[in-house]
């Protein structure tokens, strides 16, 4: 099957850095990639190429086969991309239901027409992710694992066909770790491509069909999480020499 997105050597410099260097892979429809690597290694620049609120300073991003390298970032949320933030910045005084709202405004083929409907979607999505019941709270009242799973129900009321996930599981102890890993399975099974970034080597394991390595902005490794974890290369770079 046909790659649902396919990155072509794409580079990102910030001045005299090179955050991500000549980096390509493919995400199948369906399939859940898991990024990892250490801190630094270009994992956020590398989400924020493909969501289009960075540039790339070479290379081509294709998406459903035709490149969106030079769309802007709502464009590439039109077609069907959406990602969470690594830091959540819930929008201010709105409640929780209105802050997903606003995501299912402005999401795919340019998102629900009325703010009526826009609630009920938003309201599905809540309680999709566990957060219906605090749909008339206010956003910003939520706490660290709440935020979090406010960041997947604002990207999924987006209708996303590629959902790019940010470390959601970051700051989260192992019971709510597996909480999300659920939502994210169940995000899935509707036919969604998931790039996650994330640390917790556990989880991502569980989580992914398919493992992407970066470190100094290039790509290390790429396959199976066995393979990958027990690549030598990997196990330097990132993992340590008693992984």
């Amino acid at each position: 099957m046909n790659a649902i997105l396919e990155v072509r050597n794409v580079t990102r410099r910030f001045a005299g850095l090179v955050a991500v260097s000549d980096v390509s892979f493919t995400l199948a429809p369906g399939e859940i990639l898991g990024l990892i690597g250490p801190n630094g290694a270009g994992k956020t620049t590398l989400i924020s190429l493909i969501s289009g609120t960075l540039p790339p300073s070479e290379g081509d991003i294709l998406f459903q086969d035709k490149s969106i390298t030079a769309l802007p970032a709502f464009r590439r949320a039109h077609l069907g991309i959406g990602r969470t933030f690594q830091i959540m910045h819930p929008f201010p005084g709105l409640s929780v239901l209105d802050n997903v709202a606003v995501g299912a405004l402005f999401g795919r083929d340019g998102g629900q027409a009325k703010l009526a409907q826009a609630r009920e979607q938003a309201r599905e999505c809540l309680d999709f992710v566990g957060l219906g019941k605090f749909a008339g709270q206010r956003a910003d009242e939520l706490g660290g694992p709440g935020r979090k799973r406010l960041e997947l129900a604002k990207a999924l009321a987006m209708q996303p066909k590629i959902l790019l996930c940010d470390e959601v599981m970051a700051g989260l102890n192992h019971v709510e770790i597996e909480e999300v890993i659920d939502v994210i399975l169940k995000v899935r099974t509707q036919g969604i491509s998931i790039l996650v970034i994330e640390h917790v080597i556990k989880a991502i394991k569980s989580l992914s069909d398919r493992l992407l390595v970066l470190h100094h902005g290039e790509k290390i490794a790429d396959g199976t999480p066995d393979e990958v974890l027990a690549n030598p290369i990997v196990v330097q770079a990132y993992l340590g020499k008693k992984r």
